[in-house]
């Protein structure tokens, strides 16, 4: 049975898994594949990990590698000490099996049950064409920051910064980032990415949104985390996105609607013919 990072839920944890993929590391002749750990991954982030910078993504990496390291060590020393063969070791596997198995059979049933849900393609396109305001890609910018301490040390950056236009000025914004900025992104020259309306915090979601494709702020943006000069790489306009390529979003929506209207219709005729007695 393979034995997984203690950060994943109690049944997947004890669920036999025949793993493929490429061999990470041996651990005493135990091998960790790199199956196991993107399912650990994928769980641990809800299926966010994709979603997650680069950066983020190797640090996760290598927690969850060292964890199950450090697993299968503590295993084998388990083992070695007779843990396995305790009464109380005993015990507790069996009533944890007893219960991942009500967990299991539920999980695939409620599966089979999803699965057996049909949307018709003419219920996509009438939810799309009823819906107009539902699929449109909001307004992004891609910006870049300089965070500082004191408003002070934002407008001499400013000062330095403003008799630049172009790729100049950009190359000598993130030239600065790197070097002065006290934000996360300064390694990155004060990359934020693209980002909708509202994401930021509002004085410096204001301030970006008002600002013009190449240009810095012309004065420190002040927020909760300190005194901000901003750089607008990029302006993309809200679009309205095609049918088909949100067709699948829709149909899992539908789909999702009547699977959660299709079980409580399922619990309720389950619960009239169950006998089911609550005790004081």
């Amino acid at each position: 049975m393979k034995r997984y990072y203690a950060a994943l839920t109690l049944s997947l944890f004890l669920i036999a898994h025949t793993a493929s993929g490429a061999v990470l590391v041996s651990v005493n002749g135990n091998h960790i594949t790199s199956s196991e750990v993107n399912k650990v991954l994928m769980e641990g982030t809800q299926g966010r990990f994709d979603s997650l910078s680069g950066d983020k993504q190797n640090e996760l990496r290598h927690r969850i590698i060292e964890g199950m390291i450090a697993q299968e060590l503590v295993y084998d020393d388990a083992q070695r000490i007779g843990i396995l063969d305790s009464k109380e070791y005993k015990q507790e596997l069996e009533a944890l099996v007893a219960r991942l198995k009500v967990q299991l059979a539920t999980k695939i049933w409620e599966q089979e049950q999803f699965e057996a849900i049909k949307v018709d393609a003419k219920e996509v396109k009438a939810y799309f064409d009823a819906n107009p305001n539902e699929f449109i890609d909001k307004e992004k910018i891609h910006a870049r920051h300089i965070l500082l301490r004191s408003r002070a040390e934002a407008q001499a950056i400013i000062a330095t910064l403003r008799p630049l236009r172009g790729e100049k000025l950009k190359q000598e914004f993130i030239a600065q980032a790197k070097i002065k900025s006290i934000g996360a992104s300064a390694a990155k020259g004060g990359d934020l990415g693209h980002f909708p309306r509202g994401q930021m915090v509002p004085s410096f979601n204001d301030a970006a949104f008002a600002m013009k494709k190449g240009s810095i702020s012309s004065v420190p943006v002040q927020s909760q985390f300190g005194y901000h000069i901003i750089y607008i790489e990029e302006k993309k306009p809200a679009k309205k996105l095609g049918f088909e390529s949100v067709k699948s979003f829709i149909e899992q929506r539908i789909k999702m609607d009547k699977f959660k209207e299709a079980m409580e219709n399922k619990m309720g005729s389950l619960r009239e013919k169950a006998k089911i007695t609550y005790t004081k």
